[in-house]
């Protein structure tokens, strides 16, 4: 398919024109006559927005200096506040807080959309730290250093123009900065090509740069480990795409007049920590390290220990941590005062190893941290050997925990979330579908215990499938109560394409093989229906980002097994992606328009609509955010225009904030969730 193919709604990929303007206010107001009108729209909205305001739920937070900080929205901050508190006070049914910086008093101040997008707070002076601040919630940021002792922005302290720059602290003086707001800094794809140690005070011009690298890289990007001894290891890490890198060390006693050391690393690893003189990394392919006379073999997804010293970066010894099995994965890790909590998928529940080191090595530690769930690591205090975690399950409410390990191991409960609804009449069950190619994808069904295999259940099936990220069995809250107990069953599909099973589940549908994502959700449906769960009149999918782009592939090349799809955020013109939003970034993920413009024609879903007399599609959900800075709203808002004009049943709605990741108020994030389930309420026919 080549890529001059006449398209009729290029002008929708215009944001700033009077014509999509109005194209887009008459397709929200279509669709809100449709379901924010339903009757269910109101209550349901406001039950999902109690919810969520529920003061029992469970504030979540970063720990520095024994000082716990949280970010904190409620009716009367929409936009929230940044807050802090003590451990003990945490520990007390009635918290003291106290606010830090409320962003809604910031918006008003200085009349700018402000979002928190993030807080980095400077580990050797906590107090200072560095906010990313968005406009509208979207990707670009300004970022400036605040005072939250003063509770107010630094006279004349670090400041950034609005942009996709990263900046990084380096030590309470100086920051390492990814500048991205001039064009001349910038790689071809639209991030920081350059790495500059910025000083307190200092000129931008005085500033030293530390590497430029070519324009067709994917980003550089910097930022320093401290060891529990205080041990500095500054590193760069010049990506090439987004899975291959190179990483180079800055001699931290050197200052300016450090030279970029290349690390002899494989280009498809993770440089995930520095401890005890130790690189920890994970590997994306198999590796031969060789070290004098002596040579390990080490496979895809194992996780390595290699001794590296802070200022000439010689690589010495090598120890094997953990290499995973077929159905486990490593997902990330904090390195602790003394050891390291790994926490690893085990056929897509979570595990957590833990490492002491002893004597030079690293050995294993038992552990009590549960399993048969999810765990989200959620703070790791510097120089301690505490870990703050959640554990949670599909119809397990997340608890908040603390635990030390070590010779005094300790664990505590400190929270529990509320149930959303009761699971005392559900059940969840992992089955797995024959893909096309004989492979064998997993998914979790949650539904009731008496269900029914008559084919009448209303079904959700979710996907993703890309970019090596993994789906998990996390806590169902809102669809709990709104889907679960209304008699229907909910349906995670762990395609190829995600990372449940490391390096190659994701790479077996990465680039040409895309294919096989979509063949394996089309899979996952083809067996709910044989095994008589529901039936296409009664099944719908929902998929967000690129699971959007997986949702609409699969409708259009199976119409027939779905009646609704909710398509969210989503990549759907995979011919012009690369010229949309960040997507020239993404060509390691799908592959180069351009070059490979025949592949991907194939499955476009914009490029493949038939039309309504030619082929029955279902309903569908399109929606976006007018400020995604990452998948531009053009390609939601021109399939949405492409199927209507062929005559199917389409719904679209675009925000006005919230960005890629819907950073937003709670009162949208309840609205766009109720405006989802009314949909499906209506095509599948689910009285309430």
């Amino acid at each position: 398919m080549a890529l001059t193919s006449h398209d009729p709604y290029l002008w929708l990929e215009d944001s700033t024109s009077a014509q999509t303007c109005a194209w887009v206010t008459a397709q929200n107001k279509k669709t809100q006559l449709q379901l924010d009108a339903d009757p269910r729209f109101a209550p349901l909205s406001q039950d999902i927005l109690n919810n969520i305001q529920n003061s029992a739920q469970i504030p979540l937070f970063s720990v520095h200096d024994g000082v716990l900080y949280n970010f904190f929205q409620n009716q009367q901050h929409p936009r929230g506040v940044y807050r802090s508190t003590t451990l003990d006070s945490y520990r007390q049914a009635a918290t003291e807080w106290q606010v830090l910086l409320d962003l809604d008093a910031l918006a008003e101040a200085e009349q700018v959309d402000w979002y928190l997008s993030g807080v980095e707070h400077c580990t050797l002076m906590p107090s200072r730290c560095l906010l990313s601040l968005s406009i509208g919630g979207g990707d670009r940021c300004v970022i400036r250093e605040y005072d939250l002792q003063q509770r107010q922005f630094v006279a004349a302290g670090f400041e950034f123009p609005y942009s996709k720059s990263q900046v990084s602290w380096r030590d309470p003086d100086s920051v390492f900065v990814c500048p991205a707001w001039d064009e001349d800094q910038i790689t071809e794809v639209g991030y920081s090509a350059e790495v500059v140690l910025y000083r307190r005070g200092q000129a931008w011009g005085d500033a030293a740069s530390m590497i430029v690298l070519p324009a067709n890289i994917l980003k550089a990007s910097a930022w320093r480990f401290l060891d529990g001894d205080g041990t500095a290891f500054d590193v760069i890490e010049a990506a090439q795409d987004f899975y291959r890198r190179s990483y180079f060390l800055l001699d931290a006693r050197l200052g300016e007049a450090a030279e970029p050391i290349h690390l002899r690393l494989p280009l498809r690893c993770t440089l995930e920590a520095y401890t005890h003189g130790d690189l920890i990394i994970k590997i994306d392919v198999d590796w031969v390290y060789r070290q004098a006379d002596q040579q390990q073999d080490f496979k895809a997804g194992s996780l390595l220990a290699i001794a590296c010293d802070a200022h000439t970066g010689e690589l010495g010894r090598s120890q094997l941590l953990f290499a995973p099995t077929a159905t486990q994965s490593v997902q990330m890790l904090e390195a602790n005062l003394n050891g390291l909590f790994v926490l690893a998928l085990d056929n897509v529940t979570s595990r957590v190893l833990t490492f002491e080191h002893c004597h030079g090595a690293w050995q294993p530690s038992s552990n009590t941290l549960p399993r048969d769930g999810v765990i989200d690591f959620v703070a790791q205090p510097w120089q301690s050997d505490e870990l703050f975690y959640l554990f949670h399950h599909f119809l397990q409410p997340a608890q908040l925990c603390r635990t030390t390990l070590g010779n005094h191991q300790t664990s505590e409960l400190l929270r529990s979330q509320p149930p959303a609804f009761c699971a005392d009449t559900l059940q969840v069950q992992q089955f797995f579908a024959k893909s096309k190619d004989g492979t064998q994808v997993p998914y979790f069904m949650v539904a009731s215990k008496d269900i029914a295999l008559d084919g009448n259940t209303p079904c959700l099936l979710y996907g993703y499938g890309g970019f090596a990220v993994p789906l998990l069995p996390n806590y169902l809250d809102n669809l709990g109560q709104h889907w679960l107990q209304q008699g229907c069953a909910y349906i995670v599909a762990n395609v190829r394409g995600g990372g449940e099973f490391g390096p190659s589940w994701h790479e077996a549908a990465r680039g040409e093989r895309r294919q096989n994502s979509f063949d394996d959700f089309i899979a996952v449906a083809e067996d709910l229906i044989a095994r008589g769960v529901t039936r296409p009149q009664k099944l719908a999918i929902q998929g967000g980002s690129n699971g959007g782009l997986l949702v609409a592939a699969s409708m259009l090349q199976r119409p027939e097994l779905f009646a609704a799809v909710v398509c969210e955020v989503p990549l759907l013109d995979m011919l012009r992606y690369h010229e949309l939003g960040a997507g020239a970034s993404w060509m390691a993920e799908y592959g180069d328009p351009v070059k490979h413009a025949d592949i991907l024609g194939v499955y476009s879903p914009y490029h493949n609509i038939k039309t309504a007399s030619e082929q029955h599609y279902p309903s569908v959900l399109l929606t976006t955010a007018a400020n995604d800075d990452r998948v531009h709203p053009a390609h939601a808002r021109k399939m949405a225009a492409k199927l209507a004009n062929a005559g199917h049943v389409v719904w679209f709605c675009e925000s006005q904030v919230g960005g890629h990741m819907g950073q937003t108020s709670q009162q949208e994030i309840a609205q766009d969730l109720a405006r989802a389930l009314v949909f499906l309420y209506q095509q599948l026919s689910v009285e309430i």
